[in-house]
């Protein structure tokens, strides 16, 4: 049995998978967020329950939202306070007696994706999140890849290319970003930069659901923008793709739910790609919230 870990700053999601990939059973409790030995025993006590339940003792995997493991050892996640600054990974597999692997949850999204039925023919798929931030993971033949500092992915921490100036116009400001840098491309995809956008443009506090339904009713001014963010996204994606040629880009998050994107992309994404490009697959995620779960679980599918 796999057992997957979905770790955040308010809940430990544990999904128990066969070997065929199905979920078998849930669980779901608090994060101690104060206490290190609490935050271990919380997780021990999920795997004991999942060993009694199923008779064996199943792989563990986790996904948590920061960097695994840094050069000393030490987990870092600033909404995991119990657990950040801690030999995390070395101290879980310890306790449980087994091997614990540990990865971002933006990889684990991408790695539950890449592991769909559809999808695991598929040798590269990179995983795209636009939701209140903007980040994603790429999967190389089932196996997720990290980086040197678990940062691959993190597409939102790219700057505008020179060709969203077209798509913006010259005036817009290159935002500040919470990494210290300027116009990462954050700052205008992810829901909160469709939404500051529109405040730019047109002067009106609108969240990025409202500007959607917008759209949707035929508002004017709502279809022009939408026009406009998706020819900004084309290019910021084109350069991306230049890069990373993958056969499945999977989006997830919260605008992943506007049906323009995919209606759009394949064709604009053309004009910001080599000439010898092929345009990979468009898909909209499909796990959900489980996602976190079943990638963590599927960290042991490879080796």
């Amino acid at each position: 049995m796999y057992y997957g870990f979905d770790i955040g700053g308010s809940k430990i999601a544990l999904g128990v998978y066969d070997d065929a990939r199905r979920l078998q059973w849930e669980r779901r409790i608090a994060t101690p967020h104060d206490d290190y030995r609490a935050f271990l025993d919380a997780i021990a006590g999920l795997v004991t329950e999942a060993d009694t339940r199923f008779g064996a003792a199943g792989s563990v995997g986790v996904g948590i939202p920061g960097m695994p493991q840094t050069d000393d050892g030490t987990l870092y996640a600033a909404n995991l306070p119990a657990a950040s600054g801690r030999p995390f990974m070395a101290d879980l597999s310890d306790r449980l007696g087994r091997e614990v692997r540990v990865d971002n949850d933006a990889n684990c999204f991408t790695l539950s994706e890449a592991w769909d039925d559809e999808f695991r023919h598929l040798p590269v798929v990179m995983g795209l999140i636009l939701g209140t931030g903007v980040g994603g993971g790429l999967v190389v033949n089932g196996k997720p890849v990290s980086g040197r500092s678990y940062i691959t992915g993190e597409f939102g921490h790219t700057r505008l290319p020179v060709d969203a100036l077209d798509a913006l116009g010259a005036d817009v400001p290159l935002r500040p970003c919470g990494c210290g840098q300027r116009g990462c491309i954050e700052g205008y995809l992810s829901g909160p930069g469709f939404a500051w956008l529109w405040q730019h443009y047109y002067a009106q506090p609108h969240n990025a659901q409202q500007i959607v339904a917008l759209w949707q009713a035929g508002d004017t001014r709502a279809r022009a923008f939408v026009d406009r963010w998706l020819d900004l996204l084309a290019v910021c994606l084109g350069n991306i793709l230049t890069i990373l040629d993958p056969h499945l880009v999977v989006i997830g998050g919260g605008l992943s739910h506007f049906d323009a994107l995919f209606e759009a992309l394949p064709s604009r994404l053309p004009r910001a790609l080599l000439p010898v490009a092929k345009v990979p697959r468009i898909a909209r995620a499909r796990h959900g919230d489980a996602g976190g779960m079943r990638g963590a679980a599927f960290l042991h599918l490879t080796e």
